[in-house]
């Protein structure tokens, strides 16, 4: 059995999160000899074979007459709908939240015949999905089903836990309720009618109020010391991954323009997605050049429209995992990666959340004191330059830092997530 040869099929959600994760994972499973298989939303078309994987993508919705990037839609629909991350989390629960789940669920429909005809043709010994939504053609297979949470984990619900998208404290409940009354006025009717559609497909029921099936085994990306299992344990079906930083991004080399300069060496990236806010960006960039830090910044789709400071070097794409371990400090949006790849390399960070899990994260790494959180679209100069100043000065945290990193980087994650896959499919 040890030297049986697995196909794997992985579906991700099509952002570079969840992507990126599976790349990761399905890196270290095809160095050891299994086909890995990505049926990745169409706009990943080209981007996943030079990786050496088998691309057989889906379509979410009808084919575009023009050629679209990696992940296009959502990062249209993140630019469209910005005026709406400056709503109170709970006021976004209808006008925002809600939408996404339709478009996912648009999505799902679309797409089941066409994964089922995948599923026929490339004959997966185990599927891998790491996504919020259920395609009932991955669980109806009739092979091993493995969940992946590249969310913050708040996803996985329980009592003594804060409700997901809601970034509030852990150690004041007062709104908690309010906030979960109202996810279910929002979207009791919606997901009554998606949970139908599901069962219709031969899928078993969703839990109540959840979109996703749980696996034979679930994974889960979030560090120890971030982690809420004190407050909601898991049973053994659950593998936490204190990281899944993938090996695939290119060499970096710092900028000559960077090297040597006074200040500190700072990482600033709003994600593919947040990256759209033009008017945040520029917003941000013109407050960090005020400071004597250099800076690497992650431009995004729109990278065009947006001009640098002095102090700063940037461009479209970065390869993360190359530039994080090279810098003192990471301002970010709070998404899962970025959030998990700060930690595996021991940095603080100043978070500036903009929608779905990244208030959840941003809170998260607050409260344990581990970075700071900011009021995204109401900052101040004044609170991101102390900010900056507190978190590179503070000698004892970043010790702290540096030492989980060393924990993180041991417990190495994507040998955990490939051994659980091949576990979930009968081998070790």
């Amino acid at each position: 059995m040890a030297d049986q040869k697995l196909t794997i099929l992985f579906m991700p959600e099509s952002a570079y999160g969840p992507t990126n994760n599976c790349v990761g994972v399905g890196d270290v499973l095809r160095r050891r000899g299994h086909r890995v298989v990505f049926a990745a939303e169409a706009s990943w078309k080209g981007k996943l074979a030079p990786l050496g994987f088998d691309e057989d993508l889906v379509d979410l919705a009808p084919p575009s007459e023009e050629e679209q990037d990696a992940g296009q839609f959502w990062k249209d629909f993140i630019r469209d709908t910005a005026p709406e991350f400056r709503k109170p989390t709970i006021e976004q629960l209808d006008t925002w939240i809600k939408p996404v789940w339709e478009e996912l669920i648009t999505g799902a429909r679309y797409c089941e015949g066409r994964l089922k005809e995948i599923i026929e043709r490339v004959r997966p010994d185990v599927i891998v999905e790491d996504n919020v939504l259920t395609f009932p053609a991955l669980v109806t297979a009739g092979v091993p089903f493995v969940r992946v949470v590249s969310c913050n984990p708040l996803e996985v619900k329980g009592p003594g836990i804060p409700p997901a998208f809601s970034g509030y404290p852990i150690a004041d409940q007062s709104g908690w309720a309010e906030f979960r009354a109202e996810y279910d006025r929002t979207h009791r009717a919606m997901w009554e009618e998606f949970n139908a559609w599901v069962v219709e497909q031969g899928a078993p029921p969703l839990p109540d109020l959840e979109f996703v099936h749980d696996g034979v085994v679930n994974l889960y990306v979030y560090p120890e010391i971030a982690d809420y299992t004190a407050e909601r344990p898991l049973d053994d079906s659950w593998v936490r991954l204190d990281s899944c930083v993938r090996t695939t991004d290119e060499p970096f080399e710092l900028p000559a323009s960077l090297t040597g300069g006074e200040g500190s060496l700072i990482y600033f990236s709003l994600g593919s997605l947040g990256s759209a806010d033009v008017e945040l960006m520029r917003r941000t960039i013109d407050c960090l050049a005020k400071t004597p830090h250099r800076y690497i910044i992650s431009q995004g789709p729109l990278h065009e429209e947006i001009e640098l400071a002095d102090n700063m070097w940037g461009a479209e794409f970065l390869p993360q995992t190359q530039i994080i371990p090279l810098v003192d400090l990471v301002i970010t949006h709070g998404g899962n990666n970025t959030t998990t790849e700060s930690l595996h390399f021991g940095k603080p960070m100043i978070l500036l959340p903009l929608f779905w899990d990244q208030y959840d994260n941003a809170q998260r790494v607050d409260e344990l004191g581990l970075g700071v959180r900011l009021d995204t679209y109401g900052y101040s100069d004044e609170q991101m330059h102390g900010a900056i100043e507190r978190l590179l000065g503070d000698t004892g945290l970043r010790a702290r830092l540096a030492e989980a990193g060393a924990r993180i980087r041991e417990r190495d994650g994507l040998t955990r997530a490939a051994d659980a896959i091949e576990r979930a499919a009968g081998l070790g």
